[in-house]
């Protein structure tokens, strides 16, 4: 299972310089599935594989002019903050033993995975449903900054990032393409830096009390990071539209299963 665990690795970072999202849709699951890492553990865990593939990510986008500094800084500020309060202290203080009816006991982990799941139902949809043009040939409108709707977007994708150890790249992607009207691959490229700096503020909020296993942590975020390349290279080969459609179904798939087997099995 761990070699399958590193191929998926791979995988990664390949849906990240692909689509510029999915790659942290794709890391909680491989670590608790194929890895055996606690669920709390094992968001703490994604946050780094993703934020620093991202990182190593965006720098070939950013020499092809990809990246849009100034709209990444306003929308990743308010996510900086709100996901390292969230790993700092909102999961701590979520109880091991979250609610219990009859003999059904809602745990911690259980609550993770369930919204991981239910994360991923939504972001499958989006990808199955974009119809995002990918027209980087027409004039670039001017940017205009919807400064309150983006604070409060950046606020909530860092809380969903805080807790279940997402990118969020399927909800950062459409905003920066409707608020901030960037084109689509620069939206990419931009999202893989807002990405990078919120995983890796809510990582450093989880080094205060969690246990981290390097020997394990940083293979497979190499192989991530070698998939990101992977996945640049194949952007300009693969048309990315039917490609994140097709991921869109797996991760809907994947979603269900994780519903059913936390729930039933």
């Amino acid at each position: 299972m761990e070699i399958i665990g590193y191929l998926a690795s791979l995988l990664i970072g390949i849906s990240l310089g692909l689509i510029g999202g999915g790659g942290s849709i794709l890391t909680v699951p491989v670590l608790v599935y194929l890895f055996h890492v606690e669920p709390v553990l094992a968001t703490a865990y994604s946050l780094f594989i993703v934020g620093a593939t991202s990182l190593v990510g965006v720098f070939p986008k950013y020499k092809n002019n990809m990246v849009n500094l100034r709209t990444a800084i306003i929308f990743g500020i308010p996510s900086i903050i709100s996901v390292y309060a969230t790993r700092k202290w909102l999961v701590p203080a979520i109880p091991e033993n979250v609610l219990q009816i009859g003999g059904f006991t809602l745990t911690k982990a259980l609550l993770l995975m369930l919204l991981f799941a239910l994360l991923m139902t939504a972001a499958s949809i989006s990808m199955i449903r974009d119809k995002t043009t990918n027209d980087d040939h027409a004039a670039p409108a001017e940017l205009k900054f919807n400064y309150p709707v983006i604070l409060i977007e950046g606020m909530l994708v860092g809380l969903l990032t805080g807790l279940v150890g997402a990118g969020g790249g399927f909800l950062i992607i459409p905003a920066l393409v409707l608020l901030s009207k960037l084109p689509i691959k620069q939206a990419i490229g931009t999202s893989l830096l807002i990405i990078a700096m919120k995983s890796l503020s809510g990582f450093v909020g989880d080094l205060s009390h969690m246990l981290i296993d390097w020997s394990l942590l940083l293979p497979v975020t190499g192989l991530a990071i070698a998939g990101i390349f992977l996945g640049n290279a194949l952007n300009k080969k693969i048309n990315a539209a039917s490609l994140k459609k097709g991921f869109g179904w797996f991760v809907l798939v994947m979603g269900i299963y994780i519903i059913i087997k936390e729930l039933f099995f």
